[in-house]
């Protein structure tokens, strides 16, 4: 079992910064990769990003890339994701996952969740 802990969320302009947080419980951290997922009202979940278990390997959902960067600490069970110059249309609920297998982009690879947490970019 994996139990996952998202903080960091809250409101910013458009064009401003703000870093996520996901803490993870267990001794296997290390072997997940940790994915992100976020969800706006009146939307279907969507993918953001994900990290391999060392963290070699990243990946970015086109909307995404080249603003956000993920990243993660083994030896704090953490992982992050930097969030840069937000947009209006970043406004979601984030979550983190843990899936056992890379590369997994869809929600129903990842085993675990966290419950969330939410972002609002002001325009």
């Amino acid at each position: 079992q994996v139990q996952l802990v998202e903080s960091g969320g809250g409101l910013v302009q458009a064009g401003g910064s703000l870093r996520l947080s996901c803490a993870a419980s267990g001794r296997t951290f290390s072997s997940y990769t940790m994915g992100w997922f976020r969800q706006a009202p009146g939307k279907e979940r969507e993918f953001v990003a994900a990290i391999s278990g060392r963290g070699g390997s990243t990946y970015y959902a086109d909307s995404v890339k080249g603003r956000f960067a993920i990243s993660r600490d083994n030896a704090k069970n953490t992982v992050y994701p930097q969030m840069n110059s937000l947009k209006p249309d970043d406004t979601a609920v984030y979550s983190c996952a843990a899936a056992t297998l890379w590369l997994v982009t869809t929600s129903r690879q990842y085993a675990y969740w966290g419950q969330g947490t939410q972002v609002t970019v002001s325009s």
